[in-house]
């Protein structure tokens, strides 16, 4: 079928490259894993299953793509990305790196060093390890630490693991994949095209709409099929809630959803479909503690599949990026058919689970205002692990200054409340009061307990939430006030 009224170019048949070969599958089911597909079609089962939600980094595998015509590797949770994910890529996985009986170089390394012990992780290690062996640059222990953050090892610790790849990403691969990356690209070339995808029938499909008017078109008229981007969080609802998607429209091939752009004023616009990896060094511009929220933002896996529309679209009250372009004042873009509406970000979101946004309408894009002259801004994550972890509280703030005076403030935070939320009352409190004068912050603090009444779960009780959110408000006031107490670990502390 069409995914537009107007006649388009369509196929029928989801196309990738894998082990030197072009598949084609024109039957599939659309909550289909690649995963599943690798173990239970191919009998590939060097990738494995651990904690089927893409936290351990044992199933690991690498999507090659040509982008602007050169071939890029990124490592994946095979377990939640969808198999219909995989079209236009090149899938490698652990069982391809040898060539005959000649480990790969980053194999050997891990043999050399003993970085392995039961195995069970090391395939997943090897693969993330591969995506930074063809990265281009080379590996420092810090790039490598956060290439392997998605990856858990419980028996052999990480020094060996780190050593073989220190010996091994130089930034010059000499693998049997660089000597054919120039017939391979080709061979991703001639998959590309502009078509409309669609694989199955209107009771149960995969659609990959390939314009931002093929995706209106398709999503009007199927308002209740599950849109995709990354995955990230929808792959788990495969994995772990066991749900049954019988309509699933990927936005991954949608020209211009993945869009970055300056608007008025220097004021950046991401597109719904750009990456977290994508996006990392470009909010990073607006705030260094942006660069250091987006590091630990999931891991390597989970930032190259994720979207900055999927994880405001989502509605978490504890996603990251929903507070922190709250508190820098951003603006939603939501398209249905040809209309467009802008919004407040913060009144996108309604209630647990429910947003501001109609059946068939989509997230285009978010908007975020940069700092002026007299703003100051921070965000701040605190989790249970370092890295790869979920939020137990961030809260990002604000402040406008009249000299050493506080004319107005934008606080939100995550974890705090049903939804993202601003703390109105602290706010208020804020207003007016001197960075001279840490006795007059004290109301602020107070007013927390009538902006939020946070749950006990499995994260934080409400009590450590609300502890921790004063105290983040107040670390805030700290450093923007220019007092010298160290408020950071090591060398974190971020410049204006």
């Amino acid at each position: 079928m069409n995914l537009q009224t107007k006649p388009t170019k369509s196929r029928h048949a989801l196309r990738f490259r894998f082990r030197g070969r072009e598949v084609a599958l024109e039957r599939f089911s659309p909550r289909r894993t690649v995963l599943d597909w690798l173990r239970e079609d191919e009998r590939a089962t060097g990738t494995k299953e651990g904690c089927a939600e893409g936290d351990c980094g044992a199933c690991t595998v690498v999507l090659a793509r040509l982008r602007r015509g050169k071939l890029t590797y990124e490592a994946f949770n095979a377990c939640i990305l969808l198999l219909g994910q995989l079209d236009g890529a090149e899938l490698i996985t652990v069982e391809d790196l040898a060539h005959g009986q000649t480990l790969h170089p980053v194999q050997q390394a891990m043999v050399d060093h003993h970085a392995s012990q039961c195995g069970f992780c090391t395939p997943g290690i090897v693969m993330s390890l591969f995506a930074a062996y063809h990265s281009g640059a080379p590996a420092t222990a810090a790039s490598l630490c956060d290439q392997l953050a998605g990856n858990l090892c419980r028996c052999t610790g990480y020094r060996p693991i780190l050593v073989a790849g220190l010996a091994t990403c130089d930034g010059a691969p000499t693998d049997r994949f660089a000597a054919t990356a120039a017939e391979r690209a080709q061979a991703l070339a001639a998959l590309a095209d502009d078509a409309e995808l669609f694989v199955g029938d209107e009771s149960q499909f995969f659609a990959a709409p390939a314009s931002l008017d093929s995706l209106a078109a398709v999503y009007q008229r199927f308002p209740d099929a599950t849109l995709v981007a990354g995955a990230t969080d929808v792959g788990l609802w495969v994995t772990k809630l066991l749900r049954d998607l019988k309509r699933v429209i990927w936005l991954g091939r949608v020209d211009g959803l993945d869009a970055i752009a300056e608007i008025a004023d220097g004021e950046l616009s991401l597109g719904a479909g750009v990456t977290l990896a994508e996006a990392a060094p470009l909010v990073g511009t607006i705030h260094p503690d942006l660069s250091e929220l987006m590091r630990r933002f999931g891991s390597i896996q989970v930032r190259v599949s994720g979207t900055v529309g999927g994880n405001i679209a989502n509605g978490s009250p504890i996603g990251d990026l929903a507070p922190a372009f709250i508190a820098l004042g951003g603006t939603v873009v939501l398209r249905k058919g040809a209309a467009i509406r802008r919004l407040p970000l913060e009144d996108f979101f309604i209630a647990y689970g429910k947003q501001d946004r109609t059946p068939g309408e989509f997230v285009l894009a978010i908007e975020s205002p940069r700092l002026a002259a007299g703003q100051h801004y921070r965000a701040f994550k605190v989790s249970k692990r370092f890295d790869e972890d979920i939020s137990a509280v961030m809260m990002a703030i604000r402040l406008d200054l009249d000299g050493r005076r506080i004319a107005g403030a934008r606080i939100a935070f995550g974890g705090m409340a049903a939804t993202p939320k601003r703390a109105a009352n602290a706010e208020k409190a804020l207003a007016g009061v001197s960075l001279d004068q840490p006795a007059s912050w004290r109301a602020a603090r107070a007013a927390l307990s009538s902006d939020f009444a946070p749950l006990t779960d499995q994260r934080a009780s409400a009590g450590y939430r609300m502890a921790v959110a004063a105290n983040l408000v107040e670390k805030a006031l700290i450093e923007i006030s220019g007092a010298s107490a160290p408020t950071r670990i090591g060398a974190l502390h971020a410049a204006e």
